[in-house]
């Protein structure tokens, strides 16, 4: 299980603390075994809200990039998977208009 993040640990300790003064207050409890209640609902309260934190997008981003490689083409699902191979798109450098007259050398120099 990965670690969690400083924004769920956060939220789910600032959600226990806050269910746990509300649910009191609320109550009015006075017993042992009513405040170990809303003890315990206070943290599961704030373990659901820790784990339905959204993730990064770095995470997501990854997670998504992961999946798209194993993808291939608009149907590719002939030769190349059947020989195992993963299709990548060509990599392309970028050409401004000016690019080519700065690379020519000139000839009386």
């Amino acid at each position: 299980m990965p670690r969690p993040t400083a924004a769920q640990l956060a939220y789910g300790s600032c959600t226990v603390i806050m269910s746990t003064l509300a649910m009191l207050l609320l109550s009015q409890t006075s017993s042992g075994v009513g405040i170990a209640v809303i003890a315990l609902a206070a943290l599961a309260l704030g373990l659901l809200v820790a784990l339905t934190v959204p993730l990064p997008k770095a995470r997501e981003a990854a997670a998504g990039a992961a999946g798209a490689t194993t993808a291939g083409p608009v149907g590719s699902a002939g030769a190349g998977a059947a020989s195992g191979r993963v299709w990548a798109p060509e990599r392309r450098e970028a050409v401004s208009a000016g690019a080519e007259s700065g690379r020519r050398r000139s000839s009386g120099s």
